[in-house]
């Protein structure tokens, strides 16, 4: 068996992590799956960015572990859930890197969603014009 190619993030290949301000909701079906004001946002190379959510923010009642998994040189072994609620189009909709790699430690035990297989990644801003601290100025 081949040994996994590991690779580190640099100019040709960057990746970034930094905390998301926004509220982020990833909804399936109707129903809130995960919930939160912690997310990371992931940006690597020339993909679209992703919002990796702490577990403690996850309905993990609503996901089921499956066998999938897959491999990133930049990242490690990755690991799936499903979303029931959400049938066919939900297979394998979640992700997670349980023991990534240290250029990417900050996502450990994170979960991301695919956008094509939930209904909805909403990321809400709070409005600066009636927060109560700009109504304090």
């Amino acid at each position: 068996m081949r040994e996994k190619q590991v690779s580190l993030p640099g100019p040709e290949h960057p990746i970034s992590i930094e905390r998301n301000p926004a509220r982020v909701v990833v909804t399936v079906a109707g129903r809130i799956v995960a919930n939160t004001y912690s997310a990371l946002t992931l940006r690597e190379a020339a993909y679209p960015r992703v919002q990796y959510i702490p577990p403690e923010d996850v309905d993990f009642s609503q996901l089921e572990r499956t066998d999938h998994v897959t491999y990133c040189p930049y990242k490690g072994d990755c690991n799936y859930y499903s979303v029931p609620a959400g049938g066919k189009k939900s297979i394998n909709a979640v992700w997670s890197y349980e023991e990534p790699f240290p250029a990417v430690e900050q996502i450990k035990g994170h979960v991301a969603f695919y956008p094509e297989r939930v209904d909805e990644i909403a990321e809400q801003f709070p409005d600066l014009r009636t927060s109560p601290e700009r109504k304090a100025q």
